[in-house]
């Protein structure tokens, strides 16, 4: 009987004749690639055929040879796309250094992985080969990705979230334990800085552990995620603080809304837009199969609201038009809990905070926001000059109707701290509370320059 050593180490010795011209002799990123992972795969092919026969192994030679054979055709194809795929982060390198998936590339810690490591990174950095104006350019595709693939995916994150040294997140709601970056009282007040009424906002992105994340997801997958999300959300609803409906894109459902419903939930701002026209996320797989398992939550006051299937498979969103900040901070503090409670564990790293697909957002998955008018520093029409005078203070700065859009015609732009990980929830708050008060003094600073 031909043994599975043999049939394995057989294997070998057909890829390594086979693909010594292609294979053995290419030097691809300064690193010989192919012959490990593909002797490892022939001899997976040869055992995996071996078991299907069973002890009928001598009469059929001819057949399993075939099989083999054809596994062996699929190997030499996936090969060659590795092949290509790495030829074209060795010219991101060159040609795209903002690329931080390529910036951070090694060869050699590539292809010291077992295959099915390596084809599970290749998918990981697949946006980023994709498209080359990516600033990351990969998205985790499990939870454990992060923890799993650390070697590579720790210089991203360092690289992205400025951070030297050692990450080590830590998750902290308690403005308590801020005082000393808080206003007397500790009441986030926007009328103590001379601002009215305006529109807050504070979101978060979270993962259920008990799934892959969404560029990993089947069809299946996401539309069982919705379909516990549902039942969490009944329970809210039946929940006076909560109440509310659920609106569902996936057809047939119980909560099915037309499309008509669904155009005017998304001009609204409440509902997320058809991510099917997003070349990053549909490289990564996240926007595959529209609009299966994709929906939102809205409470009744419409003030708190969950996305269901967008980058991440929930967005946890509170706004308020106000002007206390504490009051959306606190109350998403407590949806949190409560969606946690009642849809699953939330998928989470020890050492990186809670887990999102987009290396971006790692930590505390948290945007804290408020809309804010600065006609003196958007005079061009444009939020260059707010963006040139935030950017020091730790800020980032959107048009009004969210990232991509224009300002307001009146200076309106939406602001929000930059750091999402090695940073505490309640300092985000904190820092956006001290930001807002020392733009507005550079707004007046602009003003006052501008009669001159």
């Amino acid at each position: 009987m031909f043994g599975g050593g043999r049939l394995f180490a057989a294997g070998r010795r057909v890829l390594s004749r086979g693909f010594s011209s292609s294979y053995a002799s290419q030097r691809v990123g300064g690193t010989r690639f192919g012959i490990k992972a593909a002797g490892v795969l022939a001899g997976s092919a040869g055992v995996a055929v071996l078991a299907t026969r069973g002890t009928h192994v001598a009469q059929n030679s001819g057949n399993i040879l075939d099989e083999i054979n054809q596994r062996l055709m699929r190997i030499e194809k996936m090969l060659l796309s590795y092949r290509e795929f790495l030829d074209t982060i060795r010219e991101l390198k060159k040609t795209h250094p903002g690329n931080l998936m390529a910036k951070h590339f090694d060869f050699e810690y590539f292809n010291s992985l077992a295959p099915e490591l390596q084809e599970r990174l290749v998918k990981i950095c697949q946006s980023g080969v994709d498209n080359a104006d990516s600033g990351m350019g990969c998205y985790a595709m499990q939870p454990e990705d992060y923890d799993l693939f650390k070697d590579f995916l720790g210089k991203v994150i360092q690289d992205y979230h400025k951070i030297n040294g050692e990450v080590q997140h830590v998750t902290n709601w308690d403005l308590k334990s801020v005082q000393d970056k808080l206003p007397p009282g500790g009441v986030l007040d926007l009328t103590k800085l001379g601002l009215g009424t305006t529109s807050m906002r504070v979101r978060v992105g979270r993962n259920l552990a008990a799934y892959p994340l969404p560029g990993a997801m089947s069809k299946d997958d996401r539309v069982n995620l919705e379909k516990d999300m549902v039942s969490a959300f009944k329970k809210l609803m039946r929940d006076p603080s909560y109440g509310g409906t659920y609106y569902s894109l996936t057809p047939g459902t119980e909560y099915t809304i037309s499309d008509a419903k669904y155009k005017d939930l998304v001009k609204r701002h409440i509902m997320f837009k058809d991510m099917a026209a997003d070349p990053y996320l549909n490289s990564a797989g996240i926007s595959n199969d529209w609009p299966y398992g994709r929906g939102c939550y809205v409470s009744a006051d419409g003030q708190f609201i969950v996305w269901v299937g967008e980058e991440d498979h929930l967005r946890i969103m509170c706004m308020k038009k106000g002007t206390v900040l504490n009051d959306v901070f606190d109350r998403l503090s407590d949806a949190c809990k409560v969606v946690e409670e009642n849809a699953g564990k939330f998928a989470h790293s020890e050492q990186y905070g809670y887990v999102t697909s987009c290396p971006t957002n790692l930590g505390t998955g948290m945007r804290a926001s408020v809309h804010i008018k600065v006609p003196g520093l958007t005079t061009d029409g444009t939020e260059k000059k707010a963006k040139e005078v935030c950017k020091p203070l730790g800020l980032s700065v959107r048009g009004a109707g969210g990232e991509h859009t224009p300002i307001g015609a009146d200076g309106t732009v939406d602001i929000s701290p930059s750091a999402r990980l090695c940073i505490q929830e309640a300092e985000i708050i904190a820092a956006l509370y001290e930001g807002i008060q020392l733009l507005l003094k550079e707004e007046a600073k602009a003003k006052r320059n501008s009669k001159l």
